[in-house]
């Protein structure tokens, strides 16, 4: 046989070989006639047991479907080229327990992915980051059960995000704290997971909007009553979150036998306080913002001043509407308190809120002026304190070399003290013991040992109505004194 044919022979053998090893059925190059359907810019790949994506697929591609196959792992070059139309990839029933950190380069224009029902076990970091126009992603029906804190990062657009059934034991709160995000999210479905405990405080600070979307029933939620304040809350609003899975709305009861309770019957099993609106508060001259929460955005908002008298933005300026829809009131008044309504009008929804205002008649400084008076007169009547018992007990002799006026010192000290205190001394308890009771008039002379003192200049004055009667008296300062603070003769 020519060498010529042999080479040939063995070419041929070759190139079956190769051929043989590619699979007929599930061959990766794109055909719209046996392997998928090609309607316009739609290619469906549905159900036709691939083990890899079909490659070349054209750029015209907007919506790819390869749902339903046997695709284990999305890899970094799963499409040769850019696809700039495509905006829909359908990936859900596959299997996939492996996602490429560079698996959505050259798809950055997606804006609906659905990895549902799939073995994914945990989102790495920055996997997202690509898809800055995501706008819904589908995840559940897995086996997640790690999310880190940056695998959502990137993702500006996204407004519905579906994480139910699966392991998450972490409530993923770096996706309401970006405030880029929350101005577009509105579904954020994280039910039937293993959550146990809610950032309380951080959802109800959040707007209505997305609280409307947020769904968390079907958890091991720790029962507590902020929770069922949270929640009760919400059922008063008539948010869908709360209504629309009023009995999936559950807790794990923390004591020893972890009965599983209904959310909203807290109030008798932990003797939880029913819910109340908070009224708005505020203090003389502040300025206050009404907010009218809504559970829908882009709403037409209408307020309504207490007395039926509509808000409009050229009739006052101290209560302005403002482009938000809230409600600014500029340097309150005791006359503005009362209730305000908001109407809001959609083309679908009418809502309608109100806010109770509660303004005290004082102002924020003025609390604490009254507050540094009432301190000021405390120190002060303290002081006074001091200083009369100073006076009372400290008081020094005025005159250590003469006797005589240190007794009249002594007299003068005593009158002060029987003055200011209403404790009787041990000579008026002599005084009371004496039996001979009759009234008589005390001669100044005498007054060495009583409770008086001699005029100090040494004068006398003349008593008019005692010399009428029995002729000149002698009246001294301790009379007088006596006269004012007592009218009970002297008995001895």
């Amino acid at each position: 046989m020519p060498l010529s044919i042999k080479w040939c022979i063995r070419w041929a053998a070759c190139f079956y070989f190769i051929f043989a090893l590619i699979p007929r059925s599930r061959g990766s190059l794109l055909n719209c006639h046996k392997m998928c359907i090609c309607a316009s810019n739609i290619v469906s790949c549905s159900k036709m047991n691939l083990t890899m994506v079909p490659s070349d697929l054209p750029n015209y591609t907007a919506v790819l479907d390869i749902s339903f196959n046997e695709i284990t792992g999305l890899r970094a070059q799963w499409t040769k080229h850019k696809l700039p139309n495509l905006h829909n990839l359908l990936l859900s029933h596959n299997g996939l327990s492996f996602i490429s950190s560079e698996a959505f380069v050259f798809v950055k224009q997606l804006r609906y992915m659905d990895l549902s029902s799939n073995n994914l076990r945990q989102l790495d970091e920055f996997i997202f980051e690509p898809l800055v126009d995501l706008e819904v992603l589908l995840l559940y029906n897995n086996h997640i059960s790690q999310i880190d804190r940056t695998a959502f990062s990137g993702l500006n657009s996204l407004q519905k995000l579906y994480l139910s059934q699966n392991l998450v034991s972490r409530f993923p709160l770096e996706l309401l704290k970006d405030k880029n995000r929350l101005n577009k999210l509105s579904l954020l479905d994280l039910s039937s997971n293993r959550i146990k405990v809610l950032p309380i405080q951080d959802l109800q600070a959040l707007p209505a909007w997305i609280k409307n979307g947020l769904y968390f029933h079907n958890n091991t939620l720790i029962c507590d009553c902020q929770l069922y304040s949270l929640m009760t809350h919400w059922y008063i609003r008539r948010l869908n979150s709360a209504v629309d899975f009023k009995d999936d709305h559950t807790c794990v009861h923390p004591g020893p036998d972890k009965r599983v309770l209904h959310l909203y019957d807290l109030n008798t099993h932990m003797n939880c306080s029913t819910f109340k609106e908070t009224d708005q508060e505020a203090y003389l001259e502040q300025t206050l913002i009404l907010s009218c929460d809504t559970r829908h955005r882009n709403m037409t908002k209408t307020w309504v001043l207490p007395g039926n008298i509509v808000v409009s933005p050229y009739d006052n300026q101290s209560i302005v509407p403002l482009k938000d829809g809230n409600l600014q009131i500029k340097s309150i008044r005791p006359e503005d308190s009362g209730v305000y309504t908001c109407f809001a009008v959609s083309e679908y929804l009418n809502e309608t809120l109100y806010v109770v205002v509660k303004v005290h008649n004082c102002t924020l400084s003025g609390n604490s002026e009254t507050l540094n008076t009432a301190y000021t007169t405390l120190v002060g009547c303290l002081a006074s304190v001091v200083l009369v018992l100073i006076y009372l007990y400290l008081t020094p002799c005025r005159c250590f070399c003469c006797p005589d006026q240190g007794k009249k010192n002594h007299h003068e000290d005593s009158i002060h003290s029987s003055m200011l205190s209403a404790t009787p001394t041990h000579e008026d308890m002599a005084t009371k013991a004496d039996l001979n009771r009759h009234v008589a008039f005390i001669d100044p002379k005498d007054l060495q040992g009583q409770n008086g003192k001699v005029n100090p200049n040494g004068e006398e004055e003349v008593d008019e109505e005692a010399m009428k009667r029995k002729g000149k008296r002698k009246k001294s300062v301790a009379d007088s004194i006596s006269s004012v603070f007592s009218d009970t003769p002297i008995v001895v």
